[in-house]
Parts: C-alpha cells; structure tokens; sequence
C-alpha cells in the first residue's frame, strides 16, 4: 500500500459565495461529493476513468459556500464507500495523527485525517454504515451523523439510499455547531433531554477501556437529567439488527452499483471485493422482509426514545486497530462497529459523537442518539456537555 495523505486532489479550491455563519472556516470534501467541473474518483481508479465531470456542485457544497465556508481539497475515501477501515489499495492510508500506527477508520478517512490534523476546520463525508462516526471516534473528533433525509444528498454517489446521509467532523464543539447551524434544517425544538438511556447490549459489545473511558463522561452526563436507566432495547440482540440492516444495505448496493460492476469488473482491494461478492449473491426478494423488520425496529427505536430521551452508546467497540489487520480480526471489529452504528441507521435517528481518551491515550468516542430531525436540539444538548 502506497504512502498517503489525506487527499486526492489538494488542488480543488473553492471560495466561498458571501460572509456567513461559516466565515473564515475551511473544509474538506470526501471524493464522492460533487464539485463542478471535477470527476469525483469514489476510491477506485475504474469508478474515475469511466465517471464525467460534475455539472454543478453538490447541495451540500453550495450550502457550505453560500455560508461562507472554502473548500480546499477533495479528500480519499473507502473504495465506493463501502468499509469502515480507511485503508485504500490504491490511494493508501491517510494519517490518523492521533495514533499514526493505527488506521483512521472509513470510509471518510481523508476528511476526518484532514480535520484532526488541522489542515481545515471541517472534514465533511458521508455516513451509510458509520463512515463519519468510526473515523470520529478513532481520530479524537467531534462527528455528526444527522437525521436521515435532513439533508439534500443530491450530487453524492450513493451507497445505500435508503441509508445514506452527509455528516460532518471537527475537532471542537463551536465549530461543529456552525456547521449545524449552516447544514440543519429549521425544525420545531424542544428544550432538552431529561431521561438518559443506556442500552445494555451496546455497552456490553465496548471493551474494558472504552466502558472505562466513557464512565466519569457518563457521571457528567447523569447529573444532567431527571433520570436515567440501563436497559435491554431488543429481544435478540443488536445482532439481528445489525445483520437486518447489513442485509438491506447489501441489497441495495448491489442494486445501485451491480451493473457497473458486471461491466467494468473493477480492480477492487481486499475486504471491498468479497464484500460486493457477497453482495450480488443476496436475494433481492429477501429486501422486503429485511424492510419489514428494520420499519418494526425504527418504531421500537422512536417509542424508546420519543422527544424527552437520549441514549448513549460507545461510537466504537474499541479503538483503532493497527494497520494492515488481519482479514479475520478486522472483519470481526467491523461487525462489532456495525452492531453499534446500525442503531441510528435502522432510526433514521441522529448522532453526534464525541472524542474521549482510554487509559492509553488512545481516541475513543461516545455518542449521543435523538429521535428523529431533533438534530438541532441534539446538538445544543451536547454542547452544554462539552
């Protein structure tokens, strides 16, 4: 794997439309959002050769322009999105500059390398399965997946649709809340959470030192609340959750991308080539019972939650794994990641995690979930936290 830094192309500068709430702020954008007149390359060289310059900017370009944002530079990402490790065959690693031996985590690694490095105030990319929450929380940053459909995704190649968002990181909470403030739409508010949730089987996926690390946070956050509680949320296990949506997700991506992939058999790296493998081999017939239960456990998820709770949840079963892991041991963090970023992603929910340390020194997170579009009030709550 070649040596890298956080970009693609360091030379795609754009300045802002006019003085905003974003002024004097910089971002990065992950190479699947669309910049006028470049051809975003998605991690993989076969997506850049046969993709067309973009006719116009993405939405969530033009929102951070006209809020008087600059972009300086399109950033790496997973090839087609699809992992959260943040290693790319191709375009290499980026650095996670708080654990330089270990992987920043994906697949918006170069956007959350470029933030923690303090090379731009925001690392802007996309989250389907976790891919603004894992980088977070193994980078040290404030990320922020919102509300699913809060945010115009038009101009961003898709993954999964009907789990894709934009999602921002930063490395403080002021600029993280202007971020909000220029991307979030305007819905009715509420004035905070009073109940706190702790889900059982979420805690018990996090090892030792990130529950450790998270405890004297969660002390804090207690005394914040008229009460809290610890509790099982699911029958089985966040298990079957996460293979409910692993499944639809799969589904869907093989819909969006399948025949491109019969087409041009792209050079694919390890981890994405089995995975799109896996992929074509679903049955597309299953989509409708996977659908059928990740709607029962979005209701489940709302009736928990309401407009009064937040749960808490470690972003991360641990922190960053070395680079280069093997295949069996990635492979297993990753389905223990996804147990605990599938909770937002069957909701729709939003969530905002924030960046701890565990006994080593090393990044870890922990995350905060609202009900759905509460992503503002979300927002302000955590603030008061930090």
């Amino acid at each position: 794997m070649k040596e890298s830094s956080a970009y693609t192309d360091k030379t795609v500068l754009v300045e802002p439309v006019r003085d905003g709430v974003l002024s004097g702020l910089t971002f990065a954008l992950k190479d699947v959002i669309a910049v006028q007149g470049v051809v975003n390359g998605a991690g993989n060289p076969d997506w850049r050769r046969t993709a067309s310059p973009a006719r116009g900017h993405a939405a969530v370009v033009r929102s951070l322009l006209e809020n008087g944002a600059a972009l300086r530079g399109m950033t790496i990402t997973d090839e087609l999105m699809y992992s959260l490790n943040g290693e790319n065959i191709h375009d290499g690693t980026p650095l996670n500059p708080k654990a330089p031996e270990r992987i920043p985590g994906g697949s918006s690694s170069g956007s959350a390398s470029a933030a923690a490095t303090g090379d731009v105030h925001i690392g802007v990319g996309t989250d389907t399965g976790g891919s603004i929450r894992i980088p977070s929380s193994y980078c040290g940053l404030l990320g922020m997946r919102p509300s699913h459909g809060s945010l115009d995704m038009s101009g961003v190649i898709p993954l999964a649709e009907s789990f894709d968002t934009i999602g921002w990181m930063t490395r403080d909470i002021n600029t993280m809340e202007r971020a909000g403030e220029a991307l979030l739409p305007d819905v009715s508010e509420h004035p905070g959470f009073h109940r706190l949730l702790l889900p059982k089987e979420a805690w018990e996926l996090a090892e030792e030192s990130i529950r450790d690390a998270c405890q004297a946070f969660l002390r804090l956050v207690k005394q914040k609340v008229d009460t809290w509680e610890e509790q099982s949320i699911t029958e089985n296990g966040l298990q079957s959750w996460a293979e409910t949506f692993r499944v639809m997700q799969g589904i869907e991506i093989w819909k969006e991308h399948g025949d491109w992939v019969k087409r041009e058999s792209p050079a694919f790296g390890p981890g994405i080539a089995e995975r799109f493998k896996w992929a074509s081999s679903l049955d597309a017939p299953r989509y409708e019972e996977m659908r059928a239960k990740r709607e029962a456990a979005a209701r489940h998820l709302h009736a928990l939650l309401g407009s009064r709770t937040v749960m808490a949840v470690p972003t991360s079963a641990g922190p960053a794994p070395y680079q280069q892991l093997p295949a069996e041991k990635g492979e297993q963090r990753r389905r223990a990641n996804m147990q605990l970023t599938c909770l937002a992603g069957l909701g729709g929910l939003p969530q905002l995690t924030i960046p701890l340390q565990n006994k080593e020194g090393l990044p870890v997170g922990i995350s905060f979930i609202a009900g759905r579009f509460q992503d503002k009030s979300l927002l302000r709550w955590v603030s008061d936290l930090v």
